[in-house]
């Protein structure tokens, strides 16, 4: 993982589903702990929303995290957008950590749209979620042989960093624990 190549992309933590989530509250803190890490390391942090007039918003403490967000009504980003809103805010870069929900819907698809699209896609599976741990479970499996890299939010956040010495080490570890 290249802190300078990633951009992180956080799928639909809408407040009127996340009470539907199986451990909805641990998935919302893992992409909140993960967001200011990546702010902290000058990592873009995009946000999608699947049909907010119906849905609503993310929640604000994501939305807040987020340089812009993506309305979209296919299940998948890419077809409403992501890959331009990708080369327009962040231009080269091409390691994109995926997480969010529904894990077996709209974030599957959104990956696989990326993959498809040639990017290195990236699944922080601490912080990604389903209604049902087993939709969840399966998703993260074919995402896995879709050739996505499976990491928990701790393995990317040291991986960014590569190094203690980093000027942003401790900052990061406050986050990490």
């Amino acid at each position: 993982m290249d802190a300078q190549q990633a951009v992180l992309v956080i799928v639909d933590l809408q407040g009127r589903l996340m009470p539907a989530i199986d451990d909805g509250q641990q998935v919302l803190e893992q992409n909140l702990r993960l967001a200011r890490i990546a702010h902290l390391l000058d990592i873009p942090v995009l946000g999608t929303e699947q049909n907010p007039d119906k849905l609503g918003p993310n929640a604000d403490m994501v939305k807040a995290l987020c340089r812009q967000t993506l309305h979209k009504m296919h299940f998948g980003a890419c077809a409403d957008g992501l890959p331009q809103l990708l080369q327009e805010l962040a231009p080269g870069r091409r390691q994109i950590v995926v997480t969010g929900c529904e894990a077996h819907v709209c974030m599957l698809q959104t990956a696989v749209g990326l993959l498809e699209r040639g990017y290195d896609v990236i699944i922080a599976i601490d912080a990604v979620g389903s209604r049902q741990a087993t939709s969840r479970e399966a998703a993260l499996a074919r995402l896995d042989k879709l050739g996505a890299q499976l990491l928990t939010v701790e393995m990317l956040a040291f991986e960014w960093l590569r190094d203690c010495r980093h000027p942003k080490f401790r900052d990061a570890l406050a986050l990490i624990k």
